[in-house]
């Protein structure tokens, strides 16, 4: 039986860019950097997560880059989180904005993609 979600990937142009970022700005961890191909496989953990963030872009997935990603990060304290993130350089589309059924915030990553970061 399935029994969760290993990774979700992300498509980028810069791979090292990229690494810098969600490293450096996200706090993720280097779970492998390796060859593949005329990439890198560069699979990052989040730290307490289960799931992890691949940095790749399957051929032919290239449009896929600078878009809205289908991946929805969640925090404790997302007001908190965009403050300590914001301070770090992290750019995000608006403040964290509260609904019914909780609250959130979009930021962007260098290549442009956004994602959504939520209480849970």
């Amino acid at each position: 039986m399935i029994k969760g979600i290993k990774f979700a990937s992300v498509p980028v142009r810069d791979q090292e860019e990229a690494l810098k970022f969600f490293t450096e700005k996200l706090g993720f961890q280097i779970l492998t950097d390796q060859p593949f191909g005329s990439q890198r496989w560069i699979e990052l953990g989040i730290p307490s997560a289960d799931t992890n963030v691949v940095l790749f872009t399957s051929p032919g997935h290239e449009v896929l880059i600078g878009k809205f990603q289908p991946i929805v990060f969640w925090s404790d304290d997302v007001r908190s989180t965009y403050k300590e993130l914001t301070a770090k350089g992290v750019e995000f589309v608006a403040p964290p904005k509260t609904e019914q059924w909780g609250t959130s915030a979009i930021f962007k990553d260098p290549d442009g993609n956004q994602f959504l970061i939520s209480s849970r």
